[in-house]
């Protein structure tokens, strides 16, 4: 599907226009920007990029699963690709089956992409993670395959830093208890237990872009803020970074994790830590499920050591809605449930409308980007290659997006079978073993488009050989 813009422009050659500047002549933003419309109505061309699409004509074909936002969907469909969405996740089993089909991928957190789903991909060119993580992914087979990988790291940011400071709130007034309270008929005022936030003391164990969001909101509540972080960073406001893990959980009232799931952050809150956090203090879990040793805090909570706690995110979690949550998922999840003054939530820190819009714009525009223009720009386990678009009127180009293994003598392979034409203009960089080429040729008749992809495809490190045009 190629997508055009008709722009007006006078016929002949271009028209010298003088403008006056005298007092009279409108100087505002808005002006010039008026003027400058005007300005192409009179026939000031604009050379505009055109839609690249695969040689060979093959019809796209995009798998989505987990309830992905419509709005990604339409992106789709308006770009021509066929989309078969899915509310609920697949298994491995039934994504071994379809997946043959599919040009391109669009999951969330549940849907696992393991090397044997990838190994069965046979027509597979991206993966979208409509998420932020991308520990479902089998990243390393991914990049071998020559598959890259995008997500969006930063949309939900704002959602999750919100929830944070609702669970802030609900766990220092003991919120749910009197609500669960309520619900069972029971009056039960009381304020013993309850406390304000403002003067409390948060540390934020990651201070990345939910963590430093979350910082300058709970300030704004009156709180003081601390940090850890593996990394130097310049805190926002009067938040300061603190050196050692052990030092914040001693200070902090409330602790919230804000850390990927590595196998350094395995547990990296157990029994040890929780001792070391503050009698009466509160654990707050929105990053991952396996980052907190449960069990350690079922007992830290039950002896009275932790006020409270609020859960978002689990090691192991259901597939689908309206699905139980119970032993036979987590076997202490019974024991966690009939805990007091504990939140429990079904991994919803993103789930709102306005960061899934957001979601489904920036993964969608990345994948349709890689499809259409070849572009890496964002790829989490691909080196990020871009070139300036190819433009409308250049008929005669082709685009080599050429995805190999890093080894020496691949650049000199291609560039002796691009060497009959006029390569304006090309790019390569790698990251590990795999290594990504793209170069735009011009002066390529139809004829020879077969055989120039079939040339390069037959290198001694080809892993995979798109050619748009």
């Amino acid at each position: 599907m190629t997508a055009a813009v008709a722009i007006p422009g006078a016929h002949g050659s271009p028209q010298v226009v003088a403008t006056s500047m005298s007092p009279r002549s409108p100087t505002t933003l808005h002006d010039r920007l008026r003027r400058g419309s005007m300005a192409s109505d009179r026939g000031y061309n604009i050379r505009i990029p055109k839609v690249l699409h695969p040689i060979d004509n093959d019809h796209l074909k995009l798998l989505v699963l987990e309830n992905i936002s419509q709005e990604a969907v339409a992106a789709f469909t308006s770009q021509g690709f066929h989309v078969d969405h899915y509310t609920k996740a697949m298994s491995e089993d039934e994504l071994v089956e379809k997946i043959p089909n599919y040009h391109a991928i669009g999951i969330r957190s549940k849907t696992k992409i393991t090397e044997r789903v990838i190994k069965a991909a046979s027509k597979l060119l991206v993966i979208g993670c409509f998420c932020i993580g991308t520990n479902q992914v089998d990243l390393l087979t991914a990049s071998k395959a020559g598959i890259p990988v995008f997500n969006s790291p930063f949309s939900n940011s704002r959602s999750v830093a919100e929830l944070v400071i609702a669970e802030i709130i609900a766990l220092s007034r003991q919120l749910f208890q009197r609500c669960h309270e309520m619900r069972h008929g029971l009056w039960n005022k009381q304020s013993k237990g309850c406390w304000e936030i403002r003067g409390k003391t948060l540390g934020i164990v990651g201070y990345g872009h939910i963590g430093s969001q979350l910082s300058v909101l709970a300030e704004s509540f009156g709180m003081r803020v601390i940090f850890y972080d593996v990394v130097n960073l310049m805190p926002l406001g009067s938040a300061r970074q603190l050196g050692d893990l052990a030092e914040l959980l001693a200070q902090s009232d409330f602790v919230t994790l804000h850390v990927p799931e590595l196998p350094e952050t395995t547990n990296m809150i157990g029994a040890k830590q929780l001792a070391q956090m503050k009698q009466g203090s509160y654990l707050i879990n929105n990053a991952r499920g396996r980052v907190v040793d449960i069990p350690a805090l079922i007992k830290a909570i039950k002896s009275r050591h932790l006020a409270g706690a609020a859960m978002d995110v689990y090691p192991v979690e259901p597939g689908a809605n309206n699905t139980p949550f119970d032993d036979k998922i987590n076997s202490w999840a019974s024991e966690l449930r009939s805990l007091d003054n504990v939140i429990l939530t079904p991994h919803i820190g993103g789930s709102t409308e306005e960061a899934q819009r957001m979601i489904g714009e920036e993964v969608a525009l990345a994948l349709t980007r890689y499809l259409n223009y070849g572009s890496t720009l964002g790829a989490v386990n691909f080196p990020e290659v871009d070139l300036r678009g190819i433009l409308a009127d250049q008929s005669d180009h082709v685009r080599v997006c050429h995805v190999h293994n890093n080894q020496p003598g691949v650049l000199k392979q291609v560039n002796e079978v691009l060497s009959p034409y006029n390569v304006e203009k090309q790019y390569s960089d790698s990251k590990g073993d795999i290594a990504y080429l793209m170069a735009d040729i011009a002066d390529v008749s139809p004829r020879d488009v077969n055989k120039l992809r079939e040339m390069i495809s037959q290198t001694s490190a080809n892993i995979i050989t798109r050619l748009l045009a």
